[in-house]
């Protein structure tokens, strides 16, 4: 038992070496997950529907490690299969996938669209689904791998004027639960990372809103939004091999939300 205490180190959450891709990087949590792998020491690809990465780019640059970039709309589901060849095609190798990348669209039950529900669930789910069907066919045949899902505080409660993005981060949870039981013998690791709330420019609205924001604020311990540097520890945690045996959960990082 001794020799496997001493055997640890902080070397097992350094990610030199590896590559992973990060959907809808260019910004808010997206941008602060794949700074937190770069300074960690990993390689980026950075997916998003975007095409100004700027910003992204200059931080990935500062932290030595090395980033390159793909536009892809991930409600194209032709897009979405372009992702993993594209990476293998930059790095040759892919290690660790992030899907960050998602969409909300906020309308009452009774008046809701049926195509805002299509547009939330094919970007929230079927991406997702897609991209880690794909990565795991790639970590399978090298043994080892590295699947993180964005889930949410809407993966385990209603929410209100969101039944698309509540449903899809219900799934999310699921599916994370699902790949986990059957790639855990193939050294995969898959689990899910659950903000609370975050300052970002989606969180914007709510913020501005002063009853709503105080609602917000009453209801976490901490008593204030989070910053998306808050959840760098958390992601890369769970890309290292800190996390090695830990799968299929769900992290929430919230400031004690759910705990209340």
């Amino acid at each position: 038992m001794s020799n496997h205490l001493e055997s640890f180190s902080l070397e097992y959450f350094s990610l030199a070496g590896k590559v992973a891709i990060v959907t809808g990087a260019n910004k808010g949590l997206g941008q602060g997950y794949a700074v937190a792998l770069a300074k960690a020491g990993a390689d980026i690809f950075v997916v998003s529907r975007s095409g100004d990465w700027n910003e992204t780019r200059d931080l990935l640059e500062e932290t030595g490690s090395r980033a390159a970039f793909f536009q892809a709309d991930l409600s194209d589901r032709e897009a979405v299969k372009q992702v993993i060849p594209e990476c293998l095609k930059t790095y040759g190798k892919l290690d660790i996938l992030v899907n960050n990348a998602g969409t909300i669209l906020r309308s009452p039950l009774l008046e809701y669209k049926e195509e805002d529900w299509d547009q939330v669930m094919e970007v929230n789910l079927h991406s997702l689904y897609l991209l880690s069907q794909g990565a795991a066919k790639v970590m399978a045949e090298q043994k080892s791998g590295k699947i993180i899902n964005i889930a949410s505080m809407l993966s385990f409660q209603g929410g209100k004027f969101v039944p698309s993005y509540t449903a899809s981060k219900h799934a999310v949870a699921g599916l994370t639960k699902a790949f986990a039981n059957e790639l855990a013998d193939k050294n995969i690791q898959i689990n899910a990372l659950a903000p609370g709330y975050i300052a970002t420019d989606n969180t914007a609205p709510i913020r501005a809103d002063e009853k709503r924001n105080a609602e917000i604020l009453s209801r976490i311990p901490a008593g204030r939004w989070a910053d998306p540097s808050d959840l760098m520890g958390a992601v890369v945690f769970l890309a290292s091999r800190a996390s090695d045996y830990m799968n299929g959960h769900v992290l929430a990082v919230d400031g004690g939300w759910l705990a209340r």
